[in-house]
């Protein structure tokens, strides 16, 4: 049997830990607090060792142990991700919100936001766990539950952990999963990437609550994520021309596009290519090869979509009939695509998720 001492030995000293959350919101939900993060940017730790049961569950649901990988690849209708690599999908789209907050506000078209608010409306679930901003570089994850706090939480930006404000570490990944002990909501969706909506596959898999409060899973295209100290911080800034406090918004498209809150540098729009961002990664996601989040209900992203616009997949029977409500109310527009637009978008899409299953071999090479 597998416990955390295994995790720490597998995962945390080789650097690959996803910090998704999900053996802290499983443990934490039952009888003793046995593990927790002690900070932003470190892997969870030991809270209390000799509570640990040493029931092998939080090694299960690692996203980096894939343990669970054959059972949940056929649940998902597809047994070999390598060469299967945007996984199950009924269909494809590139639409926006007709909600010109969420469509101000929002990353690309305001696709999630809006989808997670006619959910909503149509008291389908009680609140979303989203990624709330704090300020220009601060987030946190919250359950919103109105407009109100999806407007805050719309949008993609540079977070700086207010644990470790003094050394200035920024980064844009943001804990979700403990956010899933409470549980005075019986019907959530949640907003993550594709670390995070494995984890919760695996929880469902096992029938370990807090799971069985979440009624969807909406996956967010990952390529990687950004990881920034001090030294990083001036490095970036000197090599890109940009200072982190004039930045307003990022956004990932076929690059890492960056824009401007100054009004003087507003129309100054940066694009970075993947390839120049590799000291600025997160370590951890150089192990992860899905880009597309396969194990989602909707997939969303920018990549194959114009400006404005969201590209999305809809891959299980719940996520499709939820796409096509919200087509069908207007809240959402979509592009007529036709066959060859289509053919293009998915190869542009196979093209990035082969690029990343490509990197996670090269890495675990050396």
């Amino acid at each position: 049997m597998k416990s955390f001492s295994d995790l720490i030995k597998e995962v945390h000293q080789k650097g690959i830990c996803q910090q998704c959350g999900g053996c802290v919101s499983f443990c934490n939900s039952i009888e003793h607090e046995v593990i927790g993060f002690k900070g932003s940017n470190s892997p969870p730790v030991y809270l209390n060792k000799d509570k640990c049961l040493k029931c092998s569950l939080c090694y299960l649901i690692c996203p980096q142990t894939h343990a669970l990988e054959e059972e949940i690849n056929k649940t998902y209708n597809f047994s070999d991700f390598p060469t299967m690599p945007l996984g199950f999908f009924f269909n494809i789209y590139s639409c926006q919100s007709t909600d010109k907050d969420f469509l101000h506000f929002g990353t690309d078209g305001g696709i999630v936001n809006t989808i997670i608010h006619f959910l909503l409306e149509k008291e389908l679930i009680d609140g979303a766990i989203v990624a709330k901003t704090l300020g220009p570089f601060s987030r946190e994850a919250i359950i919103a539950e109105n407009k109100e706090d999806l407007i805050k939480a719309s949008g993609i930006k540079l977070d700086i952990s207010p644990q470790l404000e003094e050394i200035q570490r920024f980064h844009t990944y943001t804990n979700s999963l403990p956010k899933l002990n409470q549980y005075r909501f019986k019907k959530l969706a949640v907003v993550g990437t594709p670390c995070q909506i494995y984890t919760i596959r695996c929880m469902q898999n096992l029938g370990i609550m807090p799971s069985g409060n979440i009624e969807i899973c909406l996956g967010l295209f990952c390529y990687e994520n950004f990881f920034f100290d001090k030294a990083l911080i001036e490095k970036f800034e000197e090599d890109f021309n940009v200072k982190f406090e004039n930045i307003e918004k990022i956004n990932i498209k076929e690059d890492l596009i960056i824009r401007f809150k100054d009004k003087e540098l507003r129309k100054r729009i940066i694009h970075i290519p993947f390839n120049q961002l590799k000291e600025y990664m997160r370590v951890a996601c150089n192990a992860c090869n899905d880009f597309a989040n396969i194990y989602a209900d909707i997939s969303f992203g920018g990549l194959g979509s114009p400006d404005k616009y969201t590209t999305i997949l809809t891959r299980s029977e719940k996520g499709r009939s939820i796409i096509l409500k919200a087509i069908k109310a207007k809240k959402i527009r979509c592009t007529h695509l036709n066959i060859s637009a289509k053919e293009k978008m998915k190869d542009l899409i196979t093209q990035y998720s082969l690029n990343k299953v490509k990197r996670k071999e090269n890495f675990f090479k050396y």
